[in-house]
């Protein structure tokens, strides 16, 4: 198995600088269906609060290329004709890391389509397309991980959940020492925190990305349900509960923050939405929070933005790309500086 960590690489923060942001243009109608204007619209506002501070690299299909340039063209954008089945750039782009002399390398691991429940054409090379645009050292592995999965906070801590990480349906042949070992190695790490479950009708096996984030050395996120209605009310009282009992690599306490949580979000047919503030983007001059019309919108966005002093804090529509499983994070992926 491949040892970045050997060689001195380790996976940054996501508050540490960025030279680029990686996103692909939603063009898929026979996915989003009458959606796919109003998606269209919210990926345009988050790339333009992501562009006072960042390079876009974006994604583009030949047949909404057009349409691409058109809507972002005045922002510093460049367009990679790259297929790609949809838009979880998180999920299928390389896992970005740099090693001590500050030279950036990539891990590129196997796609199966979250467990095998959406297998999309294109999506299982987009990691290597990509690479094909850079030149960088890459660490292949030959095990399934998705960036979303993961959360560090570039001093020696990851965060996951068992829920993804060690479903049978991502990595079966390896159990919960060989991950920690894989992780470790791979993201240059010292200790893997482990949360149990995450969000109801999450399609992702609870990404981590949705239920608790770094947001600085041994400081993590989480929701507060604000009343029992909130259909993932026990889940994220447990969540809170086991990270109040975890440390660091570092032997620190880890530090509990809580906002609240969007309570409930239905879809236009009644169904219970994966709805998370924690599926922000952090930008090199920004914090871009999805909202989704719930009345907690704001107290959320206010919450984050106490933490996050020296950045702009934003909230912005994200409930149609919701429809699609996911948010702001999900479809973003940052490339260090």
């Amino acid at each position: 198995m491949e040892n970045p960590k050997a060689l001195g690489y380790a996976q940054p923060a996501e508050w540490q600088p960025h030279r680029a942001c990686w996103l692909a243009f939603p063009s898929h109608r026979d996915l989003w269906l009458e959606y796919l204007d109003r998606v269209q619209a919210e990926f345009v506002a988050l790339a333009k609060a992501i562009a006072t501070s960042e390079q876009l690299e974006i994604l583009v299909l030949e047949e909404t290329a057009a349409l691409a340039k058109q809507l972002l063209g005045d922002l510093p954008a460049r367009f990679h004709q790259i297929p790609f089945g949809d838009i979880w750039m998180r999920d299928m782009t390389p896992i970005y890391i740099k090693n001590t002399d500050g030279k950036l390398g990539a891990l590129h691991f196997q796609w199966n389509g979250w467990g095998g429940k959406y297998i999309l054409k294109h999506d299982d090379l987009v990691a290597a397309k990509i690479l094909q645009t850079l030149d960088i050292p890459q660490f292949m592995f030959d095990w399934v991980l998705e960036g979303g999965a993961i959360e560090v906070d570039g001093e020696g801590t990851c965060l996951t959940t068992k829920q993804c990480l060690l479903n049978p349906n991502r990595n079966p042949h390896l159990d919960q020492e060989a991950v920690e070992s894989g992780l470790k190695a791979a993201l240059g790490v010292e200790k893997i925190l482990w949360i149990e479950e995450g969000l109801l009708n999450d399609h992702t096996d609870g990404h981590i990305d949705t239920i608790a984030r770094f947001i600085a050395p041994h400081k993590i996120m989480c929701m507060e349900p604000s009343s029992e209605d909130d259909p993932n009310y026990q889940v994220l009282k447990d969540i809170r509960s086991q990270l109040e009992n975890m440390t660091d690599a570092k032997g620190r306490k880890i530090d509990v923050v809580r906002i609240p949580s969007p309570n409930l979000v239905l879809d236009d047919e009644g169904q219970i939405m994966p709805a998370s503030y924690l599926n922000f983007y952090i930008s090199n001059d920004s914090v871009i929070i999805p909202i989704y019309g719930s009345p907690n919108d704001d107290l959320a966005v206010q919450a984050i933005a106490k933490h996050f002093p020296n950045r702009k804090v934003i909230g912005l529509s994200a409930k149609h790309i919701l429809l699609g499983g996911g948010a702001f994070h999900c479809i973003t992926c940052h490339q260090p500086q």
